[in-house]
C-alpha cells in the first residue's frame, strides 16, 4: 500500500498539484475538523466508486490512519484502484506536524 506523509500532502497543495482527497471518517468527525477532502464514511466508500477519480493521485485520510488503509485495501482489492495513498497519522498527525489550529479529538 502507497502512503504519503502530512509533509508530502502538504507540499502536493502547496504546489497546487491536482490530486484527490478522501476523508473516509463519520459525518460528526467530518463536521469537528476537516482538511477539505471529500467526506465519504469508510462504510459508504465501496458504493462511491464513481466519485473516486482515476486519472490523478487520490489520498484517503482518517483520524490515525486505520480507516484510511481499510479503504485502501478495499477498494485495490475489490475494485482495482492503483492510484491511492494513504495520509500516514491521519488528521491528528496533521495538527500535530502541520496545523496546529486542526482540533484533535
Amino acid at each position: 500500500m502507497n502512503s504519503i506523509t502530512v509533509q508530502e500532502l502538504n507540499e502536493l497543495r502547496a504546489a497546487g498539484t491536482e490530486h484527490q482527497l478522501i476523508d473516509v471518517r463519520e459525518p460528526n468527525e467530518y463536521s469537528h475538523c476537516n482538511l477539505g477532502g471529500e467526506l465519504m464514511p469508510l462504510a459508504t466508500v465501496g458504493q462511491s466508486t464513481e466519485h473516486i477519480r482515476r486519472d490523478v493521485p487520490v489520498v484517503v485520510m482518517c483520524r490515525s490512519g486505520m480507516r484510511s488503509a481499510k479503504a485502501i485495501h478495499h477498494l485495490e482489492t475489490a475494485h482495482g484502484f492503483t492510484n491511492l495513498s494513504n495520509l500516514t497519522g491521519g488528521i491528528l498527525q496533521w495538527a500535530d506536524e502541520i496545523d496546529p489550529s486542526v482540533p484533535k479529538y
